[in-house]
């Protein structure tokens, strides 16, 4: 995983001298400079390429994780004609470069990214279908000066867009290369989206289309069809040219990853042990739990106890990386930037976690208040078309801010595909009775659970309750952080709220402080615009505090 920043000019035309903040600048120490931004994500190498007749500019932060000695960037076909920018990791890439090499004889690719400019050789812009994966990637086409950008189907990749004030394009990984160039014109690049043509001209030529996206399905769970999907799914994300760990939290999902991981890698070494990770206060109630996973797995397990106040001296920098004011992401992410950094300094450049489980299963809390079937499945789908401005940005920005690449077998397609072709009525928590089921209160995730009932994980853990990550890394967390962000500002402040922030209005003392220090770092409602509050459902009487712990049918864990 990587960083990438691209310049397009919008007329395919020298950049003039004013973009270039003055003569004084060539369009090379633009981009290197507007890159270095986001330099953090790729501290192993950076790899410009430019074409200043021609006003392109194309960054590459790398961090090298597959094709280590061939895989630096930015990619260049052997006509030169191809410009390649991209960030991620394409899965299929050894069964796409087995049937690119039979059709033209011989074919060994640089890293599985570069399987992307290969294909554009073959079929354009229709690339999209063929590749799985986490991916952004920009690619220029000097032929034709036409550009392609795409994002993966959930946004698992941050990718940004802006167009200055002379109409140039201009794409980054990180917001924070674009808005002192770009000002009101930056978005985020839709997840499940390639746009495609000339700057000033580009049009979707593909989006993710799924009939579960527009219709509630009602395929019954087969349980042993999940399990052998996930499986696969985390197979998958095990190719890598270095060593590798797992977060393991101490709830299902992580320590499902875990076990599953460490099961396919023992297939090749018996002796294999996985590296695990877990982050929390002294006494923290994801502690114990994660401890009996890692001696059920046998996995080589560190835990990380950090104190409060190192996690608040912190804040300024997490909604830096974050480019988000969302109370839950700023939340969750203090401790896991303490854990990023100390997994980095171990030498562990790739990490497997749990993120995706709750959005496609119905894991949090709040579903237990679901009315009724559709809306719990509609619900779902709000969930997953979200996770690009909650878990996958937290995720991904957290982890790469400390040079670490993240990877979230749950949020594979092929396995999303499945679980959200799977009836309401059998991932639904709650009571089924009150809508026609069986008498039973099934708790969440039930058919996750029960697909992995045999000998992956200890029973305590496997049917332990939800606890959200800033729960779980001790109570005192969240109490602290609201308590002390709340304390920065004062009543008059917060008064002016709605008059200070029209767009996205904080409603607490706490988001305010966030948003405060947001719109210091990222001024303008273009950059406000970005962000999405985490919220459970209102409507569905629950409350606004988004901590699991908030919602009546949690359960105090203790260690």
């Amino acid at each position: 995983m990587c960083g990438i920043f691209s310049i397009f000019s919008r007329d395919g035309e020298p950049i003039p001298p004013q973009i270039l903040h003055g003569s004084r600048h060539s369009l090379r120490e633009l981009a290197y400079r507007q890159s270095g931004k986001q330099r953090h994500r790729g501290p192993d190498s950076t790899g410009v390429y430019v074409l200043p007749s021609e006003g392109v500019a194309m960054v590459h932060e790398r961090l090298r994780i597959v094709g280590v000695e061939r895989g630096d960037q930015p990619f260049v076909s052997e006509d030169g004609n191809l410009i390649l920018v991209a960030n991620g990791e394409i899965y299929n890439y050894l069964e796409l470069s087995a049937e690119i090499a039979k059709r033209r004889g011989s074919y060994k690719p640089k890293s599985d990214c570069h399987v992307i400019l290969e294909l554009y050789k073959d079929y354009g812009k229709d690339l999209l279908q063929y590749i799985t994966g986490m991916f952004a990637f920009a690619l220029y086409d000097r032929r034709t000066k036409e550009v392609l950008l795409a994002r993966d189907p959930f946004g698992i990749i941050p990718m940004y867009v802006g167009e200055d004030a002379a109409g140039n394009l201009w794409v980054a990984s990180e917001m924070k290369c674009l808005v002192d160039t770009c000002g009101s014109k930056v978005e985020t690049f839709p997840p499940g989206e390639a746009r495609f043509g000339r700057v000033g001209d580009l049009k979707v030529s593909w989006q993710f289309e799924q009939p579960w996206l527009t219709e509630v399905p009602s395929q019954p769970c087969d349980l042993s069809l999940l399990r052998a999907n996930l499986e696969s799914a985390v197979r998958s994300h095990l190719q890598c040219d270095v060593q590798l760990g797992a977060l393991l939290s101490g709830g299902v999902d992580s320590s499902l990853i875990a076990s599953i991981a460490t099961k396919i890698m023992r297939e090749r070494d018996p002796t294999f042990r996985l590296k695990t990770f877990s982050v929390g206060l002294k006494g923290a109630p994801d502690f114990q739990a994660a401890r009996n996973v890692a001696k059920y797995i046998d996995s080589d397990h560190k835990e990380l106890v950090f104190e409060i106040d190192e996690a608040l001296d912190g804040i300024r920098d997490i909604v830096y990386h974050l480019e988000t004011f969302d109370v839950t992401t700023v939340r969750c992410s203090l401790p896991m930037l303490l854990l990023a950094r100390y997994i980095k300094s171990t030498g562990i450049k790739m990490i497997l976690s749990g993120e995706g489980a709750d959005e496609i299963f119905g894991g949090y809390l709040y579903f237990h208040k679901a009315p009724n079937y559709q809306l719990f499945h509609e619900e779902l789908v709000k969930k997953v078309q979200g996770l690009h401005l909650s878990d996958c940005l937290r995720a991904n920005k957290v982890a790469m801010a400390k040079g670490v690449e993240l990877r979230v077998p749950f949020l594979d397609t092929g396995f999303v595909n499945h679980v959200m072709q799977i009836r309401p009525e059998d991932k639904i928590p709650g009571p089924l009775n009150q809508f026609g089921g069986e008498q039973q209160n099934r708790m969440e995730k039930y058919v996750l659970r029960a697909a992995f009932a045999d000998n992956y994980l200890p029973d305590d853990v496997l049917w332990r309750q939800k606890e959200q990550f800033s729960d779980g890394v001790g109570y005192d967390w969240i109490d602290t952080i609201r308590s002390v962000a709340s304390s920065r500002v004062t009543d008059e402040e917060f008064s002016t709220a709605a008059l200070r922030f029209p767009l996205n209005t904080p409603s607490t003392k706490e988001a305010f402080y966030y948003r405060c220090i947001f719109a210091e770092q990222f001024p303008g409602e273009a950059a406000a615009g970005t962000v999405r509050k985490w919220v459970p459902r209102l409507d569905w009487g629950c409350p606004e505090d988004p901590s699991g712990r908030a919602q009546a049918v949690h359960q105090v864990h203790k260690d």
